[in-house]
Parts: C-alpha cells; sequence; structure tokens
C-alpha cells in the first residue's frame, strides 16, 4: 500500500506532508512525500524561513517517483498545497502522466487554496486547480469557503451543497469532501464533515471546539487517503478520518497547544 503525496513540508508543526505522511505511517500504509515548500513553521507565524521550492527541483523529484516505479505501486495519488504557479502546472503535467499509466490509481486533489473567505495563494494557482487538477480528481476534500470559490456558489443549505458539487464535477463524476461545513441545519455548536457522492450526502458532525489549528484539513485528506489505500470504502474512510481529528482536536485543546497534538496518532477503527 503506497500513497504519493505532494504538498507542502514545515520543521515545526503539523500541516501539509508534516500532518499527512505520520498520519498515513502510523494506519500502515507507506507514503512517498514529495515537498512544494520547505518552511521553518506555517506562514501565520509572525516569523518564517525557508521558501517555496524551485519548480525545476519539484519537477526533477518528481521524475524520481517515476523512474522509481511508484506510480505503478501506489493505490492513491494527494495534491495539496502547490506553493507556485510554476509548481502547480508541474505537478498537473505529472498527474495526468501517472493517470495514464496507472488507470487504478485513485487521485485525491486538495484544493489548498484559502479559508476564512480569503484567498491565500500565489496568482495563477487557483486557475490549475479548476481547470487541469479537479477535471482530473476523483475525490476533492475543500473547505466551505474553497468549495464556493471553486463552484461559484453561494452554500447555506443542503441544496446549495449539492449544488455547488455538482457545479464542480461538471461533465464528469467526482466526489467531494466537504469540511468545515455550517450550515442552516448543521446542529448548534456542532461543525460537519459532508461526503457528497452521486448526489448523496452523508453527514459527519463533531462539537465545535474552541480552538482552530493549523493542518487539520491536510491531516484529515491523508487519513481518507490512507483509508482508501487500504481498501476501505469512500464513506468508511471519511468516518474513520472525522473521528480521529476529533480525537486529536481534543487532546490538543486539554494540553493547550497551539499545534496539533498529533503523536501519537489515536487508534480509532484499528488495532493500537
Amino acid at each position: 500500500m503506497l500513497v504519493i503525496s505532494i504538498q507542502s513540508q514545515v520543521v515545526h508543526g503539523h500541516v501539509g506532508n508534516s500532518a499527512a505522511a505520520y498520519a498515513m505511517q502510523a494506519e500502515g500504509v507507506n507514503v512517498a512525500a514529495v515537498p512544494t515548500t520547505l518552511l521553518s513553521n506555517h506562514p501565520r507565524y509572525p516569523t518564517l524561513r525557508g521558501r517555496v521550492l524551485e519548480t525545476e527541483l519539484v519537477a526533477d523529484l518528481l521524475k524520481g517517483v517515476e523512474e522509481r516505479d511508484l506510480v505503478d505501486e501506489a493505490a492513491v495519488l494527494v495534491t495539496g498545497y502547490l506553493g507556485s504557479p510554476g509548481n502547480a502546472a508541474a505537478v498537473a503535467d505529472f498527474v495526468e502522466r501517472a493517470l495514464i499509466r496507472n488507470s487504478r490509481l485513485v487521485y485525491l486533489c486538495d484544493p489548498v487554496i484559502g479559508d476564512d473567505g480569503r484567498v491565500y495563494v500565489a496568482d495563477g494557482i487557483l486557475d490549475v486547480v479548476r481547470h487541469r487538477l479537479l477535471p482530473a480528481a476523483n475525490l476533492t476534500t475543500p473547505n466551505q469557503f474553497e468549495l464556493e470559490l471553486l463552484s461559484g456558489l453561494t452554500i447555506a443549505d443542503t441544496q446549495g451543497l449539492r449544488a455547488a458539487c455538482a457545479a464542480l464535477a461538471g461533465e464528469g463524476r467526482i466526489d467531494v469532501v466537504a469540511t468545515g461545513c455550517a450550515l442552516t441545519d448543521t446542529p448548534d455548536g456542532q461543525v460537519e464533515t459532508i461526503l457528497c457522492a452521486d448526489g448523496q450526502l452523508s453527514r459527519f458532525a463533531t462539537p465545535r471546539l474552541p480552538i482552530r489549528p493549523y493542518g487539520t484539513g491536510d491531516l484529515l485528506t491523508g487519513l481518507i487517503a490512507a483509508h482508501l489505500a487500504k481498501g476501505k470504502a469512500m464513506e468508511a474512510a471519511v468516518r474513520l478520518a472525522v473521528e480521529t481529528i476529533f480525537a486529536v482536536l481534543v487532546r490538543t485543546q486539554e494540553a493547550g497547544t497551539a499545534e496539533m497534538r498529533l503523536v501519537p496518532l489515536p487508534s480509532v477503527g484499528r488495532k493500537s
């Protein structure tokens, strides 16, 4: 079982592959982690060191993934934070080659674009995500803001969510896991992760905790990828991922830390 995971990497904290890779390995899945950035910490800290990696380097690493025949071995391919328009294009080229080479590969696109009503990625990345990555994906994991941005629709209720997911799919088919949802019928004090597959919704509500550590979306995507790689059905993969995320958040709140308390990964749905 192998997941190829292309996203950011940090020295301190748990975002991008620094959240997802460990979680996937803890679930018993091998990971080929390809960085698009190498940063000291999440950009929302007062200081930041490191940089977005050069497109030539990212493309070279992806070429190495192909040369080691990892595309043939992989069950799931994940893309997340891309860093620059050049990296986005290089990753899109790789995704297209990988899906041709391995027709069984499940492509999970986490469209890391923004949150809280603002876009925080460089100009040009959104276009690559919208026009190249999403049309190739089997599954995508946007937060509610990203789903509204990509679909061009405002989401207030389940009807709006279905319409946004349908707009995202266009003429094709893509399952959507919408995160951080607060709809008109979401119970008070809760937040939902909602799977939309074939127009049917599976809703997973958890209490809304008074903390917002970085990287929860990256961790959720990594856990879903791990469960899919192990052969779990989509709904079960999302449910297990949500349960693990909530257990991590409860532990983080109890510890009073800014970063997720990820280690050891809670043993939800697996033998400890």
